[in-house]
């Protein structure tokens, strides 16, 4: 068996090695993203493993099937950047590694909150320059707060467990109700009802045809003023220029966010010495009540080998069984 990991970053080359001791099975690391120019390198092997942010195109898994490969494993959660006919055209089978750490992204998620609704923006900014009063920069307290938790899979449940650890009273939306969270009455139903009661909105949904830019003009109509938004899921979740103009009324007081719907050739780039020429995201960047990270959430040790090491294993059941736990099924 042998197996061929695209885009692996130094960071992952300690947990594939120590993978591949365990399992005594050939993996070939290639720094690459997997695309129309690298999938030549997959000839020869069983099983292709790849994580990145870029869309996968028809044409590689038309190659895979060429190959005999009918493997394909990813060391996310995310398969909106993957073509289903492609896969099925191909008789592709794919896996994802769906819970490598929900804490990590959770963590960030509340961590950001806290910055914005402590003022450490504002109290970075004015002592930089030699300012050291604390008015009139005054806080709010995440205890005294409401927050609407839309999604609660397994990164929602964990930022819930997190906000009521702070005491902030938590209500949740969500078409498929965890049954535990149901017996505690948390869940609104309708999004339009969570909207009218909330201080805080975190975003933990997949990317889906029905719910892209569900944050919109009308979505913000309908919150109160002062509203702190949370996407730590997929940027296609918000109308960023509706986001600016709710910033801009303070309908929005302060956004949190990890993803950007254009976010590709962005995010996991180093523009130190080559400027982003897009004048939304450069909108939404220079503002000192949005605190943006670039698509970092995921990124602790834990989820990192989990990432590896999950998908590793999933492919390998793929090539062994013809399936695997983590398989992703598609209607």
């Amino acid at each position: 068996m042998k197996i061929i990991a695209y885009g692996i970053r130094d960071d992952e080359k300690p947990y594939l090695e120590e993978w591949v001791k365990d399992n005594k099975i050939e993996v070939k690391a290639v720094s690459e993203l997997l695309d129309s120019n690298t999938i030549e390198q997959a000839k020869g092997y069983d099983g292709v493993v790849a994580y990145q942010q870029k869309p996968y195109t028809d044409d590689l898994f038309d190659k895979m099937n060429e190959f005999g490969i009918h493997a394909f494993s990813l060391r996310n959660v995310g398969v909106d950047n993957v073509p289903v006919e492609a896969l099925k055209r191909n008789n592709i089978k794919i896996t994802n590694v769906p819970a490598y750490s929900p804490m990590a992204i959770a963590e960030l998620s509340v961590t950001q909150l806290l910055a914005l609704i402590r003022r450490i923006p504002e109290f970075d900014a004015k002592m930089a320059r030699g300012d050291f009063r604390w008015e009139p920069d005054i806080a709010l307290e995440l205890n005294q707060m409401t927050v609407g938790v839309i999604g609660t899979g397994r990164i929602g449940r964990a930022a819930i467990n997190i906000f009521k650890g702070f005491g902030a009273k938590v209500i949740a939306y969500d078409v498929f109700r965890n049954s535990e969270l149901e017996k505690e009455g948390i869940y609104v139903d309708s999004l339009e009802e969570l909207y009218r009661q909330v201080d805080v909105i975190t975003l933990h949904v997949p990317a889906l045809k029905d719910n892209y830019h569900m944050l919109n003009d009308e979505a913000f109509a309908q919150m109160h003023d002062g509203v702190f938004v949370l996407n730590f899921a997929r940027g296609s979740l918000i109308d960023t220029k509706a986001l600016l103009k709710a910033l801009d009324s303070g309908k929005v007081a302060g956004a949190a966010l990890d993803t950007y719907e254009d976010e590709v050739g962005i995010f996991d780039v180093d523009h130190q010495n080559d400027p982003i020429n897009d004048p939304v995201f450069n909108d939404l960047y220079s503002r000192r009540n949005v605190k943006i990270t670039p698509h970092a959430a995921f990124y602790t040790k834990p989820a990192v080998k989990n990432m590896v090491q999950i998908a590793l294993e999933n492919n390998k059941a793929l090539i062994e069984k013809g399936a695997a736990r983590n398989e992703v099924k598609f209607d």
